[in-house]
């Protein structure tokens, strides 16, 4: 029997075929990428440019080129406050994520009976808070603790801050249940990367007389510095895209107002977007790692 060989593209180097076969594995991504998020995505863009009326016979447009962004930073003060609270949420709640993740996911690579138990119980959040059943508890009251807030001495403590900071600061005390429910997905990540750091580096920091505490400043954490980056942007995107979202809530209602539609409610979308990437951008210069920052 010959040897059966495996198929080439004839004429075409290694290094090209292999770049051929990947290609091929992620084409089918591709085109659903292109179809599904780039096309409406100029889509909608150009809704924001417009404003759209919805009729009988179809969609009519009406070009009024930047009115809608103008409107949504100038004359909306309800869509700018809620903007601002977004941004300021998410930076209090992304840091406590972080560091809850990274203490739960240290706790759960020590060596301990049911230690599979306990990886189920704290990822099982992740399959709970999505669609109508957190919708039903957030309704219920089991994602909040209300009572915390109505304290005297949290009450006029709250009442000292500035107006910007009062909701954010109120938010973090009554939701911090919901907060941390969010850390299932990074609790494996941090998990995954702290059973790849080489055990023999702590042995021998052991031997130097490093203590517990100096080994996770000057081994743990630094070789996390990469993990810590990739599960702030994925908290930030998380949280960015939460069905219970103010923003998107707000969003969403005045897609069909009377005094917003289709183009309106674009152009906020786009807005909400570049706020989404500068917390993205402000997350990567402040975490990225300083051997990466150097070069």
């Amino acid at each position: 029997m010959t040897e059966r060989k495996p198929l080439h593209f004839r004429g075409i180097g290694l290094r090209a075929r292999e770049n051929l076969y990947g290609y091929g594995f992620i084409l089918l991504w591709l085109i659903g990428f292109a179809v599904f998020t780039v096309v409406p995505l100029v889509q909608t863009f150009f809704f924001s440019l417009n404003q759209v009326t919805v009729t009988a016979t179809g969609i009519d447009l009406l070009p009024v080129q930047w009115a809608n962004y103008t409107r949504a930073l100038v004359t909306d003060p309800n869509f700018v406050e809620l903007l601002i609270e977004y941004a300021i949420e998410t930076l209090v709640s992304v840091p406590i994520v972080i560091i809850f993740s990274m203490i739960i996911a240290m706790f759960l690579n020590l060596k301990f009976r049911f230690k599979g138990f306990f990886r189920t119980i704290f990822f099982l959040p992740v399959v709970i808070t999505s669609g109508p059943v957190i919708q039903e508890l957030t309704a219920q009251g089991a994602t909040s603790v209300p009572g915390v807030a109505s304290t005297a001495a949290l009450t006029e403590f709250l009442a000292q801050l500035p107006g910007y900071l009062r909701s954010p600061v109120e938010y973090l005390l009554t939701s911090f249940i919901l907060i941390l429910w969010f850390s299932g997905v990074q609790i494996l990540i941090y998990l995954s990367s702290l059973q790849k750091i080489d055990k023999s580096v702590y042995e021998a920091a052991s031997i130097d007389g490093a203590s517990a505490w100096e080994s996770f400043w000057k081994i743990t954490l630094p070789s996390l510095s990469t993990t810590t980056l990739i599960n702030a942007a994925y908290t930030i995107i998380t949280l960015s895209h939460f069905s219970e979202n103010k923003v998107i809530k707000y969003i969403y209602s005045q897609t069909y107002a009377v005094q917003g539609g289709i183009g309106y409610s674009s152009a906020m979308s786009f807005l909400y977007f570049f706020v989404l990437l500068l917390l993205l951008a402000v997350t990567y210069l402040v975490l990225s790692p300083r051997r990466e920052r150097r070069s």
